[in-house]
């Protein structure tokens, strides 16, 4: 179980990185919200799996509202920029 810990918290941290350099370099908006929604989904892996560490389950809430709020995060700024760029 540690072992397999070791490697995902190593490719979170990995998809973590990738994910911010998307979020610095996006040439727009919508490539920053894609950026900043993978995050988030990022964090919620990396929360699913301290959850499966620790044997804890007092932590599925958080990541099912981490993931309800960043989905309404990138739905409300996608819609109103694309009414901005009517």
């Amino acid at each position: 179980m540690t072992v397999a810990t070791i490697v995902a918290g190593v490719l979170l941290a990995a998809a973590a990185l990738l994910t911010a350099y998307r979020i610095l370099a996006g040439p727009n908006t919508l490539d920053r919200i894609v950026g900043i929604d993978s995050l988030m989904a990022i964090a919620a892996g990396a929360l699913a799996v301290w959850a499966a560490y620790s044997e804890d389950t007092m932590v599925l809430p958080a990541i099912a509202a981490l993931m309800l709020v960043g989905f309404l995060g990138s739905a409300a700024v996608t819609r109103f920029r694309v009414r901005d760029d009517r």
